[in-house]
Parts: structure tokens; C-alpha cells; sequence
């Protein structure tokens, strides 16, 4: 049984993010579990995630799950609009709620730290060339 989707397609956040994350080389998109997925060989971020909490699940839909490097989601971490996103958070993602006050500059050195973490040699190369 596929996942239902938990995005609108409309939602101008998404867009913002759509335009970050396929501008970085080999970059695509598609739906994993419900939510836009963004990747190369592998995931590098989604659009929307969850917490579990009792045993239910809060839905942060308008967010950002990335997984930068260590130092950076401990960093993140203490902040309020950001969140372990269930499942991925053990593993070192975070995420980041995102709104009309978002530091879109942030986002994307977010996005691309993630991407760097899995994207091959030749996309990270196409990348520094730029």
C-alpha cells in the first residue's frame, strides 16, 4: 500500500526548497513515504518530517530534514524550531521548521552540507567548480 501524501505541491516553502536542492549537480526529486525526497545516489534531504511523541506522531510539515555534519545538528539541535525527526534522527539527521521568517541563505548552506555528505566525487567536484 503506497503512503498517502503529506505535502501540498502548491506550498511556496517547498518551492523555495525544490529550487536549493535540484540546483546542486545530479540532484532529483521524488516521493519516499509521503514527502519529497531529494537525492543523488542517496537521500540528502526531505521536505516534512515527524516526531513521535506517547506514541504518536507530530507532523512538522513544513520543515527541513538534513543531515549536515555532527558538530552542526549538535548545534542546531538546541534551538527550538529544530527537532530529531523520527526514524532518521538516531542516525544523525535533523529538523528545521521552516516559515516566512526562514533564513534562506541558512537553508541552503544546510542543504548542501547534507548533499556534500552523500553526493559522489564528480557531483562535489561540478559543485566546487562553480
Amino acid at each position: 500500500m503506497a503512503h498517502p501524501l503529506m505535502f501540498d505541491a502548491d506550498d511556496p516553502i517547498l518551492q523555495r526548497v525544490r529550487e536549493i536542492a535540484l540546483a546542486l549537480p545530479g540532484a532529483s526529486e521524488k516521493v519516499s513515504h509521503g514527502r519529497p525526497a531529494f537525492f543523488t545516489t542517496k537521500v540528502f534531504a526531505y521536505y516534512g518530517g515527524s516526531i513521535k511523541i506517547d506514541g504518536s506522531y507530530e507532523q512538522h510539515d513544513q520543515s527541513l530534514v538534513v543531515h549536515p555534519d555532527e558538530e552542526e545538528v549538535r548545534s542546531l539541535a538546541e534551538e527550538d524550531r529544530c527537532y530529531r525527526p523520527a526514524y532518521l534522527g538516531p542516525s544523525g539527521w535533523i529538523g528545521i521548521d521552516l516559515d516566512d521568517d526562514t533564513d534562506w541563505s541558512e537553508v541552503d548552506e544546510l542543504i548542501e552540507a547534507s548533499y556534500r555528505m552523500t553526493a559522489g566525487r564528480r557531483h562535489i567536484a561540478e559543485l566546487d567548480a562553480r
